[in-house]
Parts: C-alpha cells; sequence; structure tokens
C-alpha cells in the first residue's frame, strides 16, 4: 500500500486501542444525571453504588421555602392603668417601620376574606361583637388557626354605648368576655369601642373587666379606598381599621396599595405590645 494509506490504518488502529476501555467504563459507571441543588444550580449526585439501570431517576421537584416573616424589636411600652382607667391607643408611638391591620365585627364570613389575608401575609387583630358573629362563631377559629387574635368589640355593637351609665357598660364589656372565653379559650387583653368614641366610664370599665388598654385607629379601609384622620398616607405604628363587610376584598386591596406604597411591614398588633 502507498505509505500514506499505511499511515492512516496504523492511526486507526491506534485510536481504537484508546477508546474501547473508556467506552467500557462509561457502561459500567454510576449515574451522574445533575440534581438540582439547594440553590437550584445543577450539581451532580454522588458517585458508588449499583451501575445504572439505564432508566433516568426522576429528579424530585424542591419544595417551595416559605418566605419567613420579619420580626421587630418593640421600641414601645404599653401604658398602665392609671387611677382605675385603662390607656387609649390610636397609634402605636415608634421608630420602626411596622403598621398593624384590625378587623371589625364579623358580619360577613367568607373563605375569601382567609384566603386574601394568606395570600399578602398579613397578620391580623380581630375586635368580635357577638351580634355580629350570630350563629356561626366558630368560623373564626380559622383565625385562630393561622395565629391572629380575637379581641372585644362588644354584645351589641351599640354606638351610643359611650352615651350610657357605666353599668351598662361594663356589662357589655365582661359579657362579650364571657362568650369569648366560653368559645375561643381565650382571654381578650383590648377592647375597641363601638364607633370608636370613648370616655372616663368607659375606660374605667374596660379596666374593671381585665382588659389593659382601649384601641382606636387613625386611619381605616372603607369602601375601596383608604381614609386618613392624619396625612395622607400610612405611617409607623398606625393602626388601621377594616370591617368583615362584603366590600372585604376591595379594602384589603386598598390597605395593601398604602402599605406597599409606605413601604412598611404588617406586624401582630398584640406581638408589637408584648401581650
Amino acid at each position: 500500500m502507498p505509505e500514506s494509506a499505511l499511515t492512516r490504518r496504523e492511526a486507526l488502529l491506534a485510536l481504537g486501542a484508546v477508546t474501547a476501555p473508556l467506552l467500557g467504563a462509561c457502561a459500567a459507571a454510576p449515574s451522574t444525571t445533575p440534581t438540582a441543588g439547594a440553590g437550584g444550580s445543577a450539581t451532580p449526585s454522588a458517585g458508588g453504588g449499583a451501575p445504572s439501570s439505564g432508566t433516568p431517576t426522576p429528579t424530585p421537584t424542591p419544595s417551595a421555602t416559605p418566605t419567613p416573616r420579619r420580626t421587630f424589636a418593640s421600641d414601645f411600652t404599653l401604658p398602665p392603668i392609671q387611677n382605675g382607667l385603662a390607656p387609649v391607643i390610636t397609634r402605636v408611638i415608634t421608630k420602626q417601620p411596622v403598621v398593624f391591620l384590625t378587623i371589625d365585627d364579623g358580619v360577613v364570613k367568607t373563605q375569601e376574606s382567609l384566603d386574601l389575608l394568606d395570600e399578602y401575609g398579613y397578620p391580623a387583630t380581630l375586635f368580635l361583637t357577638r351580634s355580629a358573629i350570630g350563629g356561626d362563631p366558630g368560623f373564626f377559629k380559622k383565625f385562630q388557626a393561622r395565629g391572629d387574635r380575637i379581641q372585644n368589640h362588644t354584645i351589641s355593637h351599640n354606638t351610643s354605648m359611650v352615651q350610657q351609665g357605666y353599668e351598662y357598660q361594663l356589662g357589655e364589656i365582661t359579657g362579650m368576655q364571657d362568650y369569648i372565653k366560653r368559645h375561643y379559650a381565650t382571654t381578650p387583653a383590648l377592647f375597641r369601642p363601638p364607633g370608636g368614641a370613648y370616655s372616663n366610664a368607659m375606660r374605667a370599665a374596660v379596666a374593671a373587666a381585665g382588659l389593659k388598654a382601649v384601641i382606636d385607629w387613625e386611619c381605616k379601609a372603607n369602601a375601596g379606598r383608604m381614609d386618613y384622620q392624619v396625612g395622607n398616607g400610612l405611617r409607623p405604628g398606625d393602626i388601621c381599621l377594616m370591617h368583615f363587610r362584603p366590600e372585604f376584598k376591595r379594602d384589603l386591596d386598598a390597605f395593601h396599595q398604602a402599605q406597599k406604597a409606605s413601604g412598611l411591614t404588617v406586624v401582630r398588633l398584640e406581638d408589637f405590645l408584648g401581650i
């Protein structure tokens, strides 16, 4: 043969001698199919073990890890009861970038309200009224299951309660205390006046009933918009009012937009007050 042909033949024979053992080693090696690592990047599986059967092993889909809820060290101290009068809190004075969501009454009870709070990741404080809860007090145990606290908003939601005598007010408050203890196995520490009006007689009744503070507000989500008593946006420490009403979704959407614009984080009022 010509010299050039002999050279090619010798080269092919040499190549075969080199690649044959490598092909055999690949057939016997364990699978090295990449699997998803903790950070989502591909990492090879560990070597060793029995030879691969040739059937790819499905890579498990990593489960979603919930985003941890931010926590803030409270720089607010709840004032004590003085001279038999419970303190009134309309806004928490704080330098922390926090805001508080409170939801009142309990007239409308829908799974949507729970789902929306979960979607936004909002904790809430519930000020419930016995007359509004009606025949389904068990519905609000679902909120307890997500960590929300149930507080006192009277038996009848009489908005002229502040004009009534001390004994009447005390009965409205203690009656709701007993109701909440019976149905939810918890003792409220906070009281919200129907309509927001309060007096020294009411503050005395709140203290006598064993509660620690009257909680009012300076902003609210209402009829699908935000209303502010001070300024035109949410401020650190604002206590925001909402209701369990048919427009719950619109109101929560309005609050959500205001919360995002403010850059504040919604935290549970009781946690920040340390009660």
